[in-house]
Formats: C-alpha cells, sequence, structure tokens
C-alpha cells in the first residue's frame, strides 16, 4: 500500500520554487511579488485572460511535462509484480505517466488535467489539455484570448481547476470509482503482510495517509510501516517497532534499493 504526498513529487524535480518558479513565471513574480507557484494559486489576478495565463502555464509543467527525474519510474519497477495500490493526495499524473496501472491509483484530492464547473452546476469533470495548450501557445502579456476562457457547457458559468480548495470540489463518477477500489483493497489485506510505504506526506492532510496507515499497521500485527520524508520521518510509539523511518531523499532511497 502505497501513499504519496508532495514530497515523492518535489524529489522527482517538480519543485513549485526557486529556478523552475523563475524560468516560467518570473513575469507574474515580477508584477505580483509571489514567490512561488503555490501562492500564485491563490493570488487575485486582474483579469480572467491573465488568470488563465498563469494556470495555463502552472498545468502543463505541472500535468503534462514529464517530471525531470525518473523517482516514480524506479518506484514503478519496485512494485509492479506485486499487488500494490496507490492512494495520493498529488494532482499531477506522475504515476500515471510513469505506467503504474491506473485501476491501482486513487486521486483523492482532483487533477491537474481537469475542469469543472465553478458553481458547480453538475458532477462532471472535463478534459483540459487540448484547451491548456492553445492556451499557453496563444497567450501574450500575460494574457490569454478571451474566447479561450474556459466555460461550463451546461450553464456558461466559468469552470474551475477539479482540485479539492473548498466544498464545490467534483467528485465525479471515476473519483467514486477509484475510491471503491481503494476500499477493497483495505478490506483484503486487513490480515497478512502489507507493507505501508509512505512517500513525502506532511502535515497538510495527515488524516487522509498518515493516520489511516497507522491505524491500519496497528490493528494488522503482520503488517508494516515505511515512511520516507526529508525532515518528517516518524512514527508513533504503539508501531515503532514495526516501523522504519527514513529521513532522506525518496529518490536516492529508491535508487539504492
Amino acid at each position: 500500500m502505497i501513499g504519496a504526498g508532495a514530497g515523492l513529487s518535489v524529489s522527482a524535480g517538480f519543485t513549485y520554487s526557486g529556478d523552475r518558479f523563475a524560468r516560467y513565471f518570473g513575469d507574474f513574480r515580477r508584477k505580483y511579488g509571489f514567490q512561488d507557484m503555490y501562492s500564485g494559486g491563490f493570488c487575485f489576478f486582474e483579469t480572467p485572460e491573465e488568470q488563465w495565463a498563469y494556470w495555463s502555464r502552472y498545468i502543463w509543467i505541472n500535468r503534462y511535462e514529464d517530471p525531470p527525474e525518473p523517482v516514480y519510474d524506479v518506484l514503478r519497477k519496485l512494485v509492479e509484480r506485486r499487488d500494490y495500490f496507490v492512494l495520493t493526495t498529488n494532482v499531477d499524473h506522475c504515476f500515471q505517466r510513469a505506467g503504474f496501472e491506473k485501476e491501482r491509483l486513487f486521486y483523492t484530492q482532483g487533477d491537474y488535467g481537469l475542469w469543472q464547473c465553478a458553481e458547480p452546476c453538475h458532477q462532471r469533470t472535463y478534459d483540459n489539455e487540448t484547451a491548456v495548450r492553445r492556451m499557453v501557445l496563444e497567450q501574450r502579456d500575460m494574457r490569454i484570448p478571451s474566447a479561450l476562457i474556459p466555460r461550463c457547457p451546461r450553464c456558461g458559468r466559468p469552470m474551475c481547476m477539479n482540485l479539492r480548495t473548498d466544498d464545490a470540489f467534483v467528485q465525479d463518477e471515476g473519483w467514486y470509482a477509484a475510491a471503491g477500489r481503494y476500499e477493497e483493497f483495505v478490506r483484503r489485506h486487513r490480515e497478512g503482510a502489507v507493507l505501508y510505504l509512505e512517500l513525502g506526506v506532511g502535515q497538510n492532510t495527515p488524516g487522509i495517509i498518515k493516520y489511516p496507515f497507522w491505524q491500519q499497521v496497528l490493528q494488522n500485527p503482520k503488517a508494516g510501516y515505511v515512511c520516507i520524508n526529508r525532515g518528517q520521518a516518524y512514527a508513533p510509539q504503539e508501531i515503532e517497532e514495526r516501523s522504519l523511518c527514513i529521513d532522506a531523499d525518496i529518490g536516492a532511497v529508491l535508487a539504492a534499493l
């Protein structure tokens, strides 16, 4: 059972600050003053055209481009012949691009590659690759053409990212199907030898991966817990004897394995 947080993608090179941020968003930094991509996602831009110029670049480099380092590929090779499942709060789709089976993945918090009605007027999501590509290619002076602003095909209201930021997050049929497969995997492996491998999960949303992993290991005496996370590798005392916590770069540890 793999639980993956933002630290895994950071290890793969998907950093949201520093040189990578400056290379793609130097113009937005100069105008608005924010210092990383994440902060820019909460910025109040002057116009929708400017907002979607920012988001289209953001989506393209973090969803449709491959990460610089092959960390996800190494992880896939380690588990591909085993009965595995991935629970992740990441929204960058790196698992599927690395060849992980779609049926073994549950993206709990959304997907940069999907839009939804901002209202939302219905519970459906829409692939955005073609539209985002046009926005990236046709934007000028930090703005996209007004005709490219995405709108809901049903009500005409603006579209937004399918990311869990509030109670307007759309959980479509695909989301519920993946949730069901995750629950079934956990049910089948309540007993027996199971490794709960936690990679790069911080304290932003510990109730999704970290705390359930601890509870499942505690309830199954044959289960083990491994946490790899730079600066945040720890386990509760109750499962200490069946835990291995490694404070190091995830990519380096997986490569060594």
